[in-house]
């Protein structure tokens, strides 16, 4: 029988040296999926990325805590509840800078690879 639904229960761990902790469910590290990633995160307090171009859209929900964007150098802080579209092509920086963990999703149309964010060197 072919079954039209896919549970995931053991999501794609992305190795870090940065203490965040990110859980692949659907995506190319995954299943092979180019068309969308979809990660459960957890960003540790102080935590930061390099600046970032990436290739696509991204969409990230906030389950707890709070999370930084320099978005186009525009400074944006989203809180529990809230969620924001960044467009492809945008010049862009995530964050930790609380003193608490950040849980979140993050949804990229098409999947999320590290050769398609163009990490700059910090």
């Amino acid at each position: 029988m072919n079954k039209k639904y896919h549970i995931q229960k053991s999501p794609f761990i992305v190795p870090t040296t940065d203490g965040k902790l990110i859980e692949e469910h659907f995506g190319k590290a995954t299943d092979g999926n180019s068309k969308i990633s979809i990660a459960h995160m957890i960003a540790p307090p102080g935590w930061s990325e390099p600046f970032q171009t990436p290739e696509f859209d991204e969409y990230t929900y906030i389950i707890r805590g709070k999370k930084q964007f320099i978005i186009a150098g525009e400074k944006v802080i989203l809180e529990q509840g809230q969620s924001i579209k960044i467009e492809k092509n945008t010049r862009i920086q995530y964050a930790n800078p609380f003193d608490q963990e950040c849980e979140y999703l993050a949804i990229c149309l098409p999947a999320f690879t590290m050769e398609a964010t163009h990490r700059e060197d910090k």
